[in-house]
């Protein structure tokens, strides 16, 4: 068996948007991935079905596996010819233990990469509206470890560091906050030096403290941290008010929990993070065509013969494409036959191929295309629907009514999964998640699912439509319907909710 190969990854701060693109690529392409408690439950989410996960751990002292025995890991995984990614939280070289880890790996002639984050030092006070320089301040920037091991003083020169002048950055320091500000004042620091703890930057528990080096302690028992956090000295952190960008996007604070279908990319997802949410994705349902499309093809040799092809979803557009061309075909069969649609993502992936619609109701669900389609039938019209195995019976049965022909044909299936990566109960038990946002009944169905056994009561849910408001409901949810069922007007709604919240 050949040989393997190692790459060390780094998954940055918390925000799956800082994960590089040449990080996403290696770890599309993983076969085994190393992963620990740090790394971010976005860049979690990104990691693909087919890898086997090895859980490693590591936050402050307690470790899943001691270091001696992940470098161990990496090193037979590669060695059985797998394409291992060790996944890291920030970055691999900084007091990532990245050079500990390639010691062996060099040493038994494994090929390895590194693919460096973007590393907290740097995101984390940007986030705060701190930048580490500033002409008009400092000139340089340093970056400390302010985790001391057990039985252990400190190896740190305070003198020399408050010779500097510069932005001190501590890295895991928040159990030893007041060695920090002791040792700076002790050596001469100006006790009015501005300085500030930073709380889980980059995502919704972001949290900030500015005080100055004598008082910042004080502060931090007043007002609480969490871990992990970082702590910034200098005439910097002065700034953080002033610079807060972060703090003034409309979603920021709030970590919101997207369902969709497996592999389909979310313009959702991306709205809400340009909002300033932390977006947790949950692909709770994965679409499969239908091994036997027998039924669609014996419609697609009569295509002629319809007045009017409905297409109820993107994922059936998408396959009604694909069957279409492994039949040999394309648009041109579909000449005469009229087109309706529901939603703006079906629309698109029509006129991508070249159809354009001719019929589209204003609320996005079965019930209205139905009603909407049976005004413009007059009796005898054949209509094909090419949909999911378990679609909206309504449809069919107001389209009949009203004098149709239906074919209403099953070209997938709706399969729901759940995340083997994130315990979505114990995020919803712990109320870690502010909203729930749905896009269809199906994603509230594979929700369910996914969390079986949950207590749904205290959750908030903006959903897009009637019937998957009705879909939350059952569940007991706090639920809220957008104005209109466009991806625009959910995000809008996310945001009305939260002022609400806000007022309350």
């Amino acid at each position: 068996m050949s040989i393997g190969k190692v790459w060390l990854v780094g998954a940055g701060p918390g925000d799956a948007g800082l994960f590089t693109l040449k990080g996403l690529e290696v770890l599309n392409k993983a076969e085994v991935v190393v992963y620990d408690s740090l790394v971010g439950q976005g860049v979690l989410t990104k990691i693909p079905d087919s890898a086997r996960l090895i859980y490693v751990g590591k936050r402050a002292d307690k470790h899943t596996l001691p270091q001696e025995q992940i470098n161990q890991v990496l090193l037979k995984e590669a060695q059985k010819g797998y394409r291992v990614v060790r996944l890291k939280g920030g970055d691999p070289f900084l007091f990532g233990r990245g050079g500990e880890e390639l010691e062996l790996l060099t040493e038994h002639g494994i090929p390895y990469e590194i693919v460096p984050g973007v590393t907290s030092p740097l995101a984390v006070p940007a986030y705060n509206g701190i930048p580490v320089t500033h002409r008009d301040f400092c000139s340089s920037l340093h970056i400390i470890t302010g985790h001391r091991r057990a039985g252990k003083e400190y190896d740190i020169n305070f003198r020399a560091l408050v010779d500097t002048k510069g932005t001190l950055v501590f890295l895991m320091g928040v159990a030893a906050l007041h060695d920090i500000c002791q040792g700076l004042l002790d050596e001469g620091m100006d006790p009015e030096m501005p300085a500030a703890i930073l709380q889980k930057g980059t995502t919704a528990g972001q949290k900030k403290i500015v005080a100055t080096v004598s008082t910042l302690e004080a502060e931090v028992k007043r007002q609480g941290i969490q871990t992990p956090a970082i702590i910034v000295v200098g005439k910097v952190c002065a700034l953080a008010d002033e610079f807060n960008w972060y703090e003034k996007l409309p979603l920021m604070g709030w970590k919101v929990l997207v369902t969709r279908p497996k592999n389909r990319s979310s313009r959702t997802t991306e709205l809400l993070r340009e909002k300033g949410a932390e977006v947790l994705e949950l692909p709770s349902i994965r679409t499969q065509a239908l091994e036997d499309q027998r039924a669609l093809y014996q419609a697609l040799d009569h295509v002629s013969d319809y007045q009017w092809a409905v297409f109820t979803s993107p994922t059936g557009a998408e396959i009604f494409f694909d069957e279409l061309k492994h039949r040999r075909m394309d648009i041109r069969s579909l000449a005469g036959i009229r087109i309706a649609a529901i939603g703006e993502g079906t629309r698109k992936i029509l006129e991508d191929r070249g159809l354009l619609t001719d019929l589209m109701p204003e609320i996005y669900d079965g019930d209205c295309l139905g009603e909407t389609l049976a005004k413009e039938l007059k009796g005898g019209e054949r209509i094909l629907i090419p949909r999911a195995k378990k679609g909206n019976e309504n449809l069919a049965r107001l389209l009949k009514e009203a004098g149709g022909v239906v074919d209403d044909i099953p070209t997938y299936e709706t399969l729901y999964e759940s995340s083997s990566l994130i315990d979505m109960k114990k995020e919803i038990t712990d109320k870690n998640i502010d909203c729930v946002v749905f896009t269809s009944a199906s994603t509230v169905k594979g929700f369910a699912e996914s969390t079986r056994g949950a207590d749904y009561t205290g959750l908030t849910a903006a959903c897009i439509g009637k019937q998957t408001k009705a879909a939350a409901d059952k569940l007991g949810m706090e639920t809220y319907m957008a104005e209109k069922a466009t991806i625009e007007h959910l995000i809008r709604l996310v945001e009305e909710i939260k002022h609400k919240k806000e007022r309350e």
